[in-house]
């Protein structure tokens, strides 16, 4: 009786709470339930998301493999267990044999243009064995056939000579779709005793649409020949390709003498500067280094206060790299026809001439220096009586002058010619001037201010 008390007792509770749960949910509104398109486009999402993963797995083991590889090497002979050597590029032989670069680009380059080494050098290659540090000139590797091909700017960025075959491949970059080949000219190259020299070269496009937006010049070896022996390939420093049409503007260096002036650094074409100097009648580097010898303040006024000092010293320092010719002038005293006061073509101070001798300005003692300043302003000052010289006849002239003179007296002062020369110096080194083109060096200064020698 107890037990079917319990029982009822039970089932009358279970009732309530039923019916108390029912009256509950009748109070709240239905949940909403997830429309079919977006739990399609979730499950995709989980989908896409899986592929991805197991698509970069074998990249990122394939990384961090190489890394731990490099970082063993780094370690020495230790190895762990059951892990491979890294790659060595050494051949059954013992030796390492690699190609080189022996000349750096003449940088920029630009389309259609020749690529040429620095200061219009040939571009020189070498095939050495790096264990003994000297070039390969024996053997049928030092007369190989190689391949001259273009790789991305970002190859091999960390300096890792160790690199493979393959690497090397998967770099090389080739010419976009519906372009003419990437580089034109001979690409090909064949060592004679180890040592080559490149060919005429030039780039079809510019290396904006590389990753790097950059290009390097490679080497290998051609396809069938030296099989069977690893010969490291060589490249040459990452280096931008422009358009041509950017040839148009670009600076020369050095610059020559006879370049329009805004090839120099800070005189932009048809700007500011440009037009300044135009208009008071400075148009070719020569005209420009003219001025920067004979009155600098002059120019300095003309270029105006937009031209700042950093700006004048990069100028003037690019216009200093320009190479002379042997042309000469020579201004004559009246007052003492004996002497020759000597000019460069950029009328700058280099010497005396007196008797078939000549002086260089930095053999002057301080006296004489004082008498040659005094001179060279009246040359400044009389430049329509100056007198233009080939080096070459200046030198045979006064070498007939000086069959058997000697320059044994020289006027110290404008009114003092008592005091013997002293330092005297042979025709020679008249001759060891002329006949050698020298870079600019700024050794005076014009418009009548104090003349320094080097």
């Amino acid at each position: 009786m107890q037990a079917s008390f319990m029982e009822r007792s039970n089932s009358v509770g279970r009732g309530k709470r039923g019916l108390d749960s029912s009256s509950a949910d009748e109070g709240q509104p239905d949940r909403k339930r997830p429309a079919l398109a977006s739990v399609i486009v979730e499950a995709l999402k989980v989908d896409s998301l899986q592929k991805l993963c197991s698509s970069l797995e074998p990249v990122l083991r394939r990384v961090v493999s190489e890394e731990v590889e490099r970082a063993l090497a780094k370690l020495g002979p230790f190895k762990l267990p059951g892990r491979s050597s890294p790659k060595r590029i050494e051949g059954p032989d013992g030796r390492n044999l690699q190609l080189q670069f022996r000349t750096r680009l003449s940088l920029p380059l630009f389309t259609g243009g020749k690529v040429e080494g620095e200061r219009g050098a040939a571009i020189h290659i070498v095939l050495i064995d790096a264990n003994m540090g000297c070039v390969v000139t024996s053997g049928p590797e030092s007369s190989a056939r190689l391949d001259v091909v273009v790789l991305e700017g970002d190859f091999n960025n960390e300096d890792d000579d160790n690199w493979t075959q393959e690497e090397f491949d998967s770099h090389l970059v080739k010419e976009r779709e519906g372009k003419r080949p990437l580089l034109t000219g001979e690409l090909q190259v064949t060592l004679k005793d180890g040592v080559g020299t490149l060919g005429e070269l030039t780039f079809t496009d510019n290396s904006s649409w590389i990753r790097s937006r950059k290009f390097r010049l490679g080497l290998k070896l051609a396809s069938g020949c030296c099989e069977g022996v690893r010969i490291r390939e060589a490249k040459t420093d990452a280096f931008t390709v422009k358009d041509h049409r950017g040839e148009l503007y670009k600076k020369h260096y050095p610059p020559a003498l006879t370049d329009e002036v805004w090839r120099l650094e800070k005189i932009g074409k048809d700007g500011s500067f440009h037009k300044r100097l135009n208009k008071s009648g400075i148009s070719t580097v020569e005209d420009f280094l003219r001025l920067v010898v004979r009155d600098q303040q002059r120019l300095r006024n003309i270029l105006g206060s937009g031209m700042s000092n950093k700006m004048w010293d990069v100028l003037v320092e690019h216009a200093k790299t320009c190479v002379l010719s042997g042309k000469l002038y020579v201004y004559y005293p009246e007052d003492a026809r004996n002497v020759g006061v000597v000019f460069n073509n950029i009328y700058e101070f280099t010497g005396l001439i007196a008797d078939g001798q000549y002086l260089s300005a930095d053999s002057l003692s301080e006296s004489q220096k004082g008498y040659v300043d005094t001179l060279v302003r009246k040359a400044y000052d009389n430049w329509m009586h100056v007198i233009e010289y080939d080096g070459k006849s200046l030198l045979n002239q006064n070498q007939d002058k000086s069959t058997d003179a000697s320059l044994t007296e020289f006027p110290c002062g404008p009114h003092d010619y008592s005091n013997p020369i002293e330092n005297q110096l042979p025709m020679q080194n008249l001759q060891t001037q002329v006949a050698t083109e020298q870079p600019y060096t700024d050794s005076g200064q014009g418009g009548g201010g104090t003349i320094s020698f080097v």
